[in-house]
């Protein structure tokens, strides 16, 4: 089993409310709802960092540039 360790989170009252609920229904406990919820955001920040480590030799585009472009095409 792993370690885990104790942490105080001040939760707005309608949320706590709506996370017991929702532990009580998934027959699992709050902490297991958080430490998920934590989980899959930092999984999702490494995703986006690694996107932008990918991308980050592409050419910067100047906005009015692509404005100007676009409505030449007529999609503006």
């Amino acid at each position: 089993m792993s370690s885990t360790r104790r942490a105080t989170v001040y939760l707005d009252p309608a949320l706590h409310r709506a996370l017991r609920l929702k532990a009580a229904q998934s027959d699992r406990t709050v902490s297991e709802i958080v430490n998920t919820a934590v989980k899959q955001t930092l999984a999702e920040d490494a995703e986006d960092l690694a996107a932008f480590r990918s991308r980050a030799k592409e050419p910067n585009l100047d906005f009015e540039a692509v404005l100007k472009d676009l409505r030449r095409r007529g999609k503006l």
